[in-house]
């Protein structure tokens, strides 16, 4: 009996791994979040029960003590649980206190990392993190925090990060683009840094809206989005390819 904590990728169901695919084919039960494409469920065994745990911004529903005890509860019942999460697991997903929870029921459980939208979301713009003469390294953080319930985004050090030299990606940062923005330029970041908003990365409706520091949060910041801010966030180095007009034999 295993719980297998799975990530789900970006978004687009062709970016899940072959070990994903296979768990969720054989897997009893499966327990997913909410902004999972519904193609993947295509992927689950026809006998499988589907459990929906997913939080809405606000809501009660689906406390993560609760999704705890649920897969403590599915894994002593059943051979094969797939807890489906978007992205990676261990990336902002909650995965570390899952399987602490497993491990202190006596549960084995098992990590099958995914594609992380920190890194697919800005990919799929055509923006590399990390880019010789623009940025020698790139710095991942949440803009939510179980803690951080006014919005003031001050538990982390935004000054810091204005000085870091790295491109920063910030996950789960809609609705507090303005005030990101705010705390960024309040640290040293030039207004007019290079901004790229991604939304709904690697699905048919992905949107990729550049523009400055500035003007982040101007205009509302649709969900799931992914804020890269660097330089590199001014680059498209899939649109700088030559189009090939003829085919030379």
């Amino acid at each position: 009996m295993t719980v297998y904590l799975v990530g789900a990728g970006p978004g687009d169901p062709d970016l899940l791994t072959m070990r994903a695919v296979s768990l969720l084919a054989r897997a009893d039960v499966v327990v997913h979040d909410r902004l999972i494409d519904p193609r993947m469920l295509a992927f689950a065994s026809p006998w499988a029960e589907l459990i929906d745990v997913g939080k809405t911004p606000g809501s009660c529903v689906n406390r993560q003590v609760d999704i705890n005890d649920l897969l403590v509860d599915r894994g002593r019942r059943h051979e094969t649980v797939v807890r489906l999460k978007g992205g990676d697991p261990f990336v902002f997903g909650r995965g570390g206190e899952e399987a602490l929870a497993l491990r202190n029921a006596r549960i084995a459980v098992e990590v099958v990392p995914g594609v992380s939208s920190a890194i697919a979301a800005p990919a799929a713009a055509g923006i590399p993190v990390t880019h010789r003469g623009l940025a020698r390294g790139v710095t991942v953080v949440t803009a939510h925090t179980a803690d951080d319930t006014d919005g003031s985004c001050t538990e982390l050090d935004w000054g810091a990060l204005a000085r870091s030299g790295t491109t920063l990606v910030v996950l789960m940062g809609a609705a507090r683009a303005r005030r990101i923005a705010g705390l960024l330029i309040d640290g040293g970041l030039a207004a007019d840094t290079p901004v790229a908003v991604i939304t709904s990365a690697t699905n048919s409706d992905q949107e990729i809206t550049r523009l400055t520091l500035s003007e982040l949060g101007v205009a509302p910041v649709r969900n799931p989005a992914t804020i890269v801010i660097g330089a590199v966030a001014a680059h498209d180095v899939l649109a700088a390819l030559p189009e090939l007009t003829e085919v030379v034999r």
